[in-house]
């Protein structure tokens, strides 16, 4: 818990979550920009009144060190407004809103505009290292024969391009790529093809559902690319799922005999997202309006290999400390970065020797309701830029409780490495 004063969120928004190109039309910190500035100029206060930036980014480019910082400039926010840059895999943006949320608390900040962003389509492409070693040969060799020496010494195979988004979804610690972490989750809980290739298709049609009734409207942004190109909704989105059309496609992580595929996984996107933070003190000096409240957050780590339980094992302390119970909670954003990750985190709650053994429970947690998880899709069906994604999943969770007039919801999600992060906010009732 945060022990220490309150930590409202006023505001929110997001941009469109596109299918990552080669590369696409933003770089991660023109995402960022394009997300914060309507979510800025909305507010009654300037920029330069905001006590901090902090952005949560995986990957920025080469010209994006300390990405916050640019963005912050970019913003308005101010030479004297300090920006700084978090990364936790695919928690980034959500350790954002918790390093924003323990300042408050701790009154070392009073207003802060914290989120994520990641541009994935723009994740290098590297030289191998046996090539980098040849040009750094090359320009030591000085004289002709050197140079005709050297290129002798050149290797076509040495030209093999390195995939860095390839790279980034391996752990280099037990040598599993994600998707192969969540083979072993569908392994040990019997969870079949046919059950991700449905959870799959609910993500789709959640999302069509959300996109032709708006509901996106209050938290997303329109942004335009450099052509003059707008981009208005997620495109992610493949209407008319079927489990026929699914069944057709190859596993990607275990062939041949996996479950997982890419239709039953996360898009590989670009996207942003921010929240305002504030505290009380800040609230009453510039006139604000709270939507909603952070109660708690928590991290967890566990066996790297399993690392798509890492909600499981990050919102249980949270119900524990706050005495619920999974239906005490009105709803819940579990990131879909694979739809046998998410399932596997259903089971693992419902099984006795799992919460006894991993957990250190006398019973299984219970049953999640459906109903009151991802109800308008997630990362299956919209993407999941790991940057944003954890911010994306509050602002949603908010989003969702003012809808329905709901009380408390968590979000939360894995994290590659084996971790988990979980963040449990409430809804403010408006007078």
């Amino acid at each position: 818990m945060y022990n220490g004063r309150p930590v409202y969120i006023v505001d929110g928004s997001r941009t469109p979550f596109l299918k990552a190109g080669a590369p696409g039309p933003f770089a991660a910190a023109d995402l960022a920009l394009q997300a914060g500035r309507p979510l800025l100029s909305r507010q009654p206060f300037n920029p330069e009144d905001l006590d901090e930036v902090i952005l949560g980014c995986v990957g920025p480019e080469p010209d994006e060190a300390n990405i916050g910082r640019i963005v912050s400039l970019r913003l308005g926010c101010g030479e004297s407004t300090p920006a700084w840059t978090v990364a936790r895999n695919c928690a980034s943006g959500m350790q954002a809103l918790d390093s924003a949320a323990t300042n408050i608390a701790f009154g070392r900040s009073d207003l802060i505009l914290a989120g994520g962003t990641e541009s994935m389509s723009h994740a290098p492409v590297l030289f191998s290292e046996q090539f980098v070693t040849w040009l750094s040969g090359w320009a030591r060799a000085k004289s002709v024969g050197q140079k005709l020496k050297a290129l002798r010494q050149l290797k076509l195979s040495s030209l093999a391009p390195v995939i860095g988004i390839l790279k980034g979804l391996k752990d280099p610690v037990v040598g599993f790529s994600m998707g192969q972490t969540t083979e072993k989750i569908a392994h040990h809980f019997g969870i079949t093809r046919e059950q991700m290739d449905l959870f799959a298709i609910r993500s789709h049609d959640r999302l069509a559902a959300a996109i032709d009734n708006n509901v996106f409207a209050d938290e997303l942004v329109p942004i335009y690319d450099t052509r003059g190109k707008s981009y208005t909704e997620d495109d992610g989105l493949r209407r008319g799922s079927t489990v026929e059309k699914l069944a057709k496609l190859r596993p990607v992580f275990d062939k041949p005999a996996g479950k997982v595929t890419a239709g039953n996984s996360a898009q590989i996107t670009d996207g942003a997202s921010w929240l305002l933070l504030a505290s009380e003190e800040a609230m009453e000096k510039y006139g604000l309006v709270a939507r909603g409240r952070i109660v708690d957050a928590n991290w967890a780590g566990l066996d790297p290999t399993q690392m798509g339980l890492g909600p499981v094992h990050a919102s249980t302390p949270i119900l524990q400390n706050n005495q619920l119970g999974l239906d005490d909670v009105d709803y819940w954003e579990i990131n879909e970065a694979f739809a046998g990750q998410v399932l596997g985190c259903l089971a693992a709650w419902e099984s006795e020797d799992y919460c006894r053994d991993e957990l250190g429970l006398e019973a299984a947690m219970g049953t999640l309701n459906q109903e009151r998880l991802n109800l308008d899709g997630g990362g299956i069906s919209m993407g999941h830029p790991v940057g944003a994604s954890g911010a994306r999943i509050v602002l949603h969770a908010l989003g969702v409780l003012e809808r329905n007039n709901w009380s408390k919801a968590i979000a939360t999600l894995c994290i590659g490495g084996g971790q988990g992060g979980a963040m449990l906010i409430e809804r403010m009732p408006q007078q």
